[in-house]
């Protein structure tokens, strides 16, 4: 057994060994810089422009790379190790086409703020500009969805940038920093040293908050009588868990989590409200829409959240704590604003912070309220329902899973009915809404925490999308779980189609989708099919018996909805409830 001891030691004497100044070329100088970084998995696909790199891997025992698919994905696991781990998430890909399957997997997270390095590389230097083969610019192509980016233009600028880069990635709002290594770059020589300081002009996020708008938010818990906490994926990005949870206990605000902020406060809790927006808690949503102070931790008012932006949160006073002034007021007017970082923030805070002892009447209306409006659905004993498919995943799992999803339906039944007691739990695209997110991301998250149960819960429209990543699961026993919630369309598209376009079903029908069970085992992946209950049981307890990868398609019916729906264009308040009332 290697011991905690034992792996520092090793860690140390592996940093000691790469830091030695030697002549190298650029590929080895970037291989040595990750392993600086504390890079212990990387992601990628490789190409001609690229080839020096993966020269470089090759014999190198140090350095770890799993080879995807397809680019996309690569950079969707290395999204699903960052989410899942707190570290920085790395990818890989060549120039032109291997550079641009990274684009939708880039804007995926820089929505939703997660700190990832991505390398490509480009044709020599001399050729830029030139549309020479398998050229893109592809700088300026993320230019609006990255966080920085560079194009390395001198072998000796690169172990500068790549510390630069982590350190952009995993600072201040984070997000994800390009770098474009040309091919001549990567095999150019020089010495190598390792650069332990960040000196970057104009960029300096501020982290501790104004001590004055510290206490403008103190004097407005004391005269609340209806405040309410909504926490962002600010709170899980920043390591502030610990800090919510003292505040809310402390003060005895109840709390709202948003998508992406779900894990961050547990989910058994009494002040515990549920997710809010569009298919949200009832009790949420109306909480917001009758609160007299919002106290807004990470979360950035998406639209999703926040319905009719003139009908929003009425009677409230608004607080905003963002490590990103930027989106401070961007969408809902901001009455207390503070920008620091939000363990900091809470930190100080909770210094200060005192019971809300005007909100005694409020606490009981709002748990009254919970406890008589629930995510609910009408079971069936003939039919495989959804909700209670995650009900069960959830049972089984006792709530201690890293559950990932891709985008749809299944997205939002895996929020409303599996409950999470602690962050980093839950990895899902929420700003961009990426189909094919799910089971690549999984296959990250696992890499990530080898020891925990993963789950990928997945539409069987979004699983086609990265289905191929299966390959990689059987090669190297990645043993995520795989579930897949088979209603034969496009459920999302079709519940709107249903709800919004007066039953005008377009363009939805993915009956054509192959045999999943089979398409797993022909990649060398336990499969298993579900149309009942007890069917549905049995295979997912043997699914999570079996040692390595496995693949659970659920058969349900095509015409479930989520509930409760808030329409676009509507305020939070006005809810759908269907088989929710």
């Amino acid at each position: 057994m290697v011991t905690q001891d034992a792996t520092l030691k090793s860690k140390e004497e592996l940093k000691e060994r790469l830091s030695k100044p030697e002549v190298i070329t650029g590929s080895e100088i970037l291989l040595r810089s990750l392993l600086l970084e504390d890079v212990d998995c990387v992601f990628g696909y490789p190409g001609g422009a690229v080839l020096y790199i993966y020269d470089a891997m090759h014999g190198n025992p140090d350095f770890n790379h799993l080879l995807t698919r397809h680019e996309q994905g690569a950079i969707h696991a290395a999204d699903g190790y960052a989410r899942a781990s707190g570290k920085v998430g790395v990818c890989i890909a060549t120039s032109g086409p291997g550079a641009t399957n990274l684009v939708t997997g880039i804007a995926t997270a820089y929505m939703d703020s997660v700190p990832m390095v991505v390398i490509t590389g480009n044709v020599i230097s001399s050729l830029i500009g030139s549309d020479a083969f398998q050229e893109a610019d592809i700088t300026g192509i993320t230019m609006p969805i990255t966080k920085h980016s560079y194009l390395v233009r001198d072998v000796e600028d690169l172990p500068r940038i790549i510390h630069e880069a982590f350190h952009i990635a995993n600072t201040g709002r984070k997000g994800p920093v390009l770098i474009d290594i040309p091919k001549d770059i990567s095999a150019a020589k020089t010495l190598f040293k390792p650069v332990t300081e960040v000196n970057i002009r104009g960029y300096n996020p501020t982290v501790s908050p104004n001590k004055n708008q510290v206490d403008k938010l103190i004097k407005a818990i004391e005269q609340a009588e209806r405040p309410l906490i909504l926490a962002g994926g600010g709170v899980v990005y920043s390591g502030g868990h610990e800090q919510l949870f003292e505040f809310a206990t402390k003060t005895q605000i109840p709390i709202t989590t948003t998508l992406l902020g779900l894990g961050a406060f547990p989910s058994g809790n009494d002040l515990f409200l549920g997710m809010p927006g569009m298919h949200g808690t009832y009790t949420a949503n109306k909480a917001i829409q009758s609160s007299d102070l919002l106290i807004n931790i990470g979360a950035r008012f998406d639209d999703r959240v926040t319905g009719k932006l003139d009908g929003f949160a009425p009677l409230a006073k608004i607080v905003h704590i963002d490590i990103d002034p930027a989106e401070i007021g961007k969408n809902v007017p901001t009455d207390i604003p503070i920008v620091g970082d939000v363990k900091t923030v809470l930190e100080i805070v909770n210094k200060l912070a005192k019971r809300a002892d005007k909100a005694d009447d409020w606490r009981a209306k709002l748990k009254a309220s919970s406890e008589q409006y629930p995510f609910r659905y009408k079971d069936s004993d003939v039919e495989l329902k959804p909700q209670w498919v995650v009900e069960l995943i959830h049972e089984t799992t006792n709530g201690d899973a890293i559950v990932t999803t891709d985008v749809g339906q299944h997205q939002m039944w895996a929020a409303q009915f599996y409950k999470f007691n602690k962050p980093r739990s839950w990895v899902t695209s929420g700003g961009l809404g990426t189909m094919g997110f799910g089971f690549p991301s999984a296959i990250g998250a696992q890499m990530a925490n080898p020891d925990r149960v993963v789950v990928s819960i997945n539409g069987d429209g979004g699983m086609q999308m990265c289905a191929q990543e299966l390959a990689i699961c059987a090669i190297n026993n990645i043993p995520v779980k795989v579930v897949i919630i088979n209603n034969q369309v496009l459920g999302m598209v079709r519940q709107w189609q249903e709800l919004i376009y007066d039953n005008r079903y377009s363009h939805i029908d993915l009956s054509g989708s192959p045999d999943f069970v089979k398409l797993s085992e022909a990649y060398g992946v336990k499969g298993f099919r579900a149309t009942n209950k007890e069917e549905a049981r049995a295979v997912w307890e043997e699914a999570l018996r079996h040692p390595g990868p496995a693949v659970v398609e659920f058969v349900v019916r095509k015409e479930e909805n989520v509930y409760p729906m808030v329409a676009q264009g509507s305020t939070i308040d006005e809810m759908i409830m269907g088989d929710a009332e």
